[in-house]
């Protein structure tokens, strides 16, 4: 009965571990849910609005074939809009329906919204009068029309992918108000087979469970057939049938017996009693004869009676533990392969589709210029950039990331490593750290960011302050400001990367001093030092600042002295703002931070007609700058300051403190 019930155990284990397996194979589903975009008219573009890819729930996978490198990348909608606004391109929304509708967009179309947003306007068309010609028509095989414009590189995407004939992105989890965009290089037709896939949940909590439980049967299977092995090696198996019963036997008296026998039988007693000492014929013939008292007889001799039946019982056990060793292995082989989609998942409700905003935004928050993420990408292409053209001194390549004040202190640094060779060059823009990323919330353009960067394995590098300025939706940010930080500054408390912040107007009556007019009242106390009705406004980073300034404009004073000049020539000194706007971004204690840049103005003249002013050995910038030694009316220097203020918030008792500065020869000329 026992190998009965083994067998029923055994076909129980096989059914269910077989139901277990059909679940994690020939009954599972497919893995994905998968969307075709067909567009019957070819563009340059796609966009693909977001809605699209969080259709279904869970993670997003994009698939584009085609021929030729392509291009994908998502950002904000609003911003994406903007930069196709000159271009057509093909829309893909989803349908009231739940089908996906591609739409044709042409070129100048301005994407309908509540007017909160302006977007600069794309360049006018010719107009049909001012049209060429027939004549003037380029021949077949010429450029009919200015390439497009290519979307790789731009500083509105918040990521972007480039691949070769297949395009893959998966793992995207797109927010609300996000879209993607796929192209060639803007000018070819955009590729036609896109995929969109999002995952199914493929999860057989009764896998898990049935394969345990047809484990759990085999296990006993075993056990059942082992026990029925050993009940019938106990029972000894089926007995033989024994001899017939042997003619009764009477006692012999020997005494009656002849001599001669007598004789033989004593010789043959003594015989088999020599067989083994100790033990007798009657006792050989017994356990001969198998006669179980023969054993006991000779319990004596052999105190462990069940020793030889153990060591026969020994390799049948060990037979038995092989045998159970198997079963196991693929209990454990089982278990280990059965993945958590297999298990019943207790306790855990159902994750988002997507990702939700851990903090809530005031109803009129307007987005942030960028993300921290995209910021710091910004930033390490501009010190890549920046690297390139100081190794080349190629101003032109300094100028698609650089304008203003930082890019007029390029030119000049150029200038002089073009005639000084020794010449230093500009230290590297570090990006191994950037502490603050502080956007301007806003959706229009122009936007600026501000920054703070600093180096994570040199510490005699400063950290750099910087801010940058993209123009329209189809620039790249642009440096404007750039300062090294002082050590014993102190930044301000600013609002989050994901918040962002608001620019300051110029005439600002809620701070301390208006920005537009920081500049100059910093160049009235550098002027007239303690005399200056401002000079208590300013902390003492900014006085150490000021009196460093009229330090060097005394040293040039005692040159010309040592020099036996005094008497001929005279010196002129002069500080005013420069022509670059004031950048302002509001702080968290209602004050803000100022960049503003100044011009240091030094000349030196002859006073009689007959002397002249002669360049020294030791200032050989102004030679190479000038390309003369002397001249007869003098010459103008021109330093540029760049400056960074945290200025307070107007009826604080704070003064207002300098956080960065940054002095460039701005140039060197000869008075005419």
């Amino acid at each position: 009965m026992r190998f009965v019930w083994a067998v029923v155990a055994f076909v129980l284990a096989a059914g269910l571990i077989a139901a277990g397996i059909a679940q994690r194979t020939i009954f599972m589903g497919p893995s994905t849910q998968e969307v075709s975009v067909a567009a019957e008219e070819p563009a340059p573009f796609v966009l693909m609005d977001g809605d699209v890819l969080r259709e279904h729930p869970g993670s997003q996978t994009l698939l584009v074939r085609g021929e030729g490198e392509i291009f994908a990348a998502y950002g904000r909608t609003a911003d994406m809009e903007a930069w196709l606004a000159d271009s057509s391109y093909n829309r893909v929304t989803v349908g009231d329906d739940g089908d996906l509708e591609v739409e044709l967009v042409p070129a100048g179309s301005a994407p309908e919204d509540d007017g909160a947003s302006e977007t600069p306007a794309p360049a006018e068309t010719p107009a049909a009068a001012e049209t060429p010609a027939p004549a003037e028509t380029p021949a077949e095989g010429d450029a009919a029309a200015e390439p497009g414009r290519n979307p790789a590189g731009s500083d509105l995407w918040l990521d972007s992918f480039t691949e070769t004939d297949t395009l893959i992105a998966d793992n995207m989890q797109l927010p609300e108000g996000v879209s993607l965009i796929i192209a060639y290089d803007g000018t070819a037709d955009a590729p036609d087979d896109i995929v969109v896939s999002w995952p199914l949940d493929t999860s057989t909590p009764l896998a898990g469970p049935l394969m345990a439980a047809g484990a759990a049967m085999l296990l006993v299977g075993l056990v059942l057939y082992v026990l029925a092995i050993r009940h019938q090696r106990r029972g000894r198996g089926p007995r033989r049938k024994g001899p017939g019963p042997l003619p009764a036997t009477e006692p012999i008296d020997v005494a009656q017996l002849p001599p001669s026998e007598r004789a033989a039988i004593d010789d043959t007693s003594t015989t088999a009693a020599g067989d083994e000492p100790g033990r007798t014929g009657a006792d050989s013939d017994a356990a001969a004869a198998g006669d179980p008292g023969a054993d006991d007889a000779a319990g004596a001799k052999n105190p462990d009676p069940d020793r030889k039946t153990e060591m026969r019982a020994r390799p049948v056990n060990r037979r038995r533990r092989l045998l159970a060793v198997p079963a196991l292995a693929v209990t454990a082989l089982l278990a280990s392969g059965c993945s958590p989609d297999s298990w019943p998942q207790l306790g855990e409700g159902t994750p988002s589709p997507s990702p939700s905003a851990t903090v809530i935004a005031p109803d009129n928050q307007k987005p942030p210029a960028v993300t921290e993420a995209q910021a710091k990408r910004i930033l390490q292409e501009v010190s890549t950039t920046l690297s390139d053209a100081d190794a080349s001194m190629d101003i032109a390549l300094a100028g698609t990331r650089l304008d203003g004040p930082a890019l007029t202190a390029r030119t000049t640094e150029y200038a002089l490593r073009t005639a000084l060779p020794e010449t230093a060059p500009p230290a590297a823009l570090p990006t191994d750290d950037v502490e603050v990323v502080l956007p301007e919330a806003t959706d229009r353009w122009p936007r600026t960011v501000l920054l703070l960067s600093k180096s994570a394995d040199d510490d005699t590098v400063p950290p750099v302050i910087l801010t940058m300025t993209q123009q329209d939706p189809w620039s790249n940010y642009k440096v404007t400001n750039m300062a090294e930080m002082s050590a014993d500054a102190v930044f301000p408390d600013v609002a989050a990367a994901w918040l962002g912040t608001s620019l300051v107007p110029d005439d600002s009556a809620f701070l301390s001093i208006p920005p537009g007019e920081l500049a100059e009242t910093f160049a009235d106390v550098v002027d007239a030092g303690e005399a200056s009705p401002s000079y208590g406004m300013f902390d003492e980073i900014s006085q150490n600042l000021a009196q460093s300034i009229r330090d060097s404009r005394q040293a040039v004073v005692q040159t010309l002295a040592d020099n036996g000049a005094a008497e001929t020539s005279q010196t002129a000194f002069d500080i005013l703002p420069a022509d670059s706007e004031p950048v302002s971004m509001t702080t968290l204690d209602s004050g803000a931070i100022v960049a503003v840049s100044l011009i240091d103005t030094e000349s030196v003249t002859p006073t009689s007609p007959d002397a002249v002013i002669r360049l020294e050995d030791a200032n050989p910038q102004a030679k190479a700058l000038t390309g003369v030694t002397e001249s007869a009316k003098g010459f103008t220097t021109k330093y540029e300051f760049q400056l960074f203020f945290s200025v307070p918030a107007q009826g604080s008792t704070e003064q207002i403190r300098l956080m960065a500065v940054r002095q460039d020869l701005l140039s060197v000329e000869v008075i005419k």
